[in-house]
């Protein structure tokens, strides 16, 4: 009976790690420093050259909110090469009540979400690895 449930538990444990193929990735970005907005950029280039199938989401919010204006932001061009390269940038809504920012002003491309802590929560309880931007 032993035998039976170490095999199982193999089995069980390789089908696992099979799913994994494809990593999943939430970062928070909620630093309005500059220095740190660039170097999250080329973070995000290194990870999808070394594993171009990651699925990658960044949630922006808080002090990071210029991060993602079309007006305001440092890193507006790699912004854009990364969501060509399937990178998600989520926008926290309430941050943008907060500043009066509206839609309209965000790099196009991105989406919204109601609540960016919650949607890192929300990522984390579905399966993704959690990572916070900056030194």
């Amino acid at each position: 009976m032993k035998k039976v449930i170490v095999l199982a538990l193999i089995f069980f444990t390789s089908i696992g790690v099979q799913a994994q193929d494809k990593h999943k990735i939430v970062i928070q970005l909620a630093t309005g420093n500059e220095k740190e907005q660039r170097s999250l950029t080329r973070q995000l280039n290194n990870v999808l050259n070394y594993w171009p199938e990651a699925e990658i989401e960044v949630v922006v919010h808080s002090g990071a909110l210029s991060f993602m204006m079309k007006e305001k932001s440092v890193a507006k061009e790699a912004i854009l090469k990364s969501m060509e390269r399937g990178v998600v940038f989520a926008v926290c809504q309430n941050t943008m009540k907060g500043n009066n920012v509206t839609e309209k002003e965000i790099i196009p491309g991105a989406i919204f979400v109601p609540n960016g802590v919650a949607e890192i929560v929300l990522k984390q309880e579905n399966g993704f690895s959690y990572l916070k931007a900056g030194y």
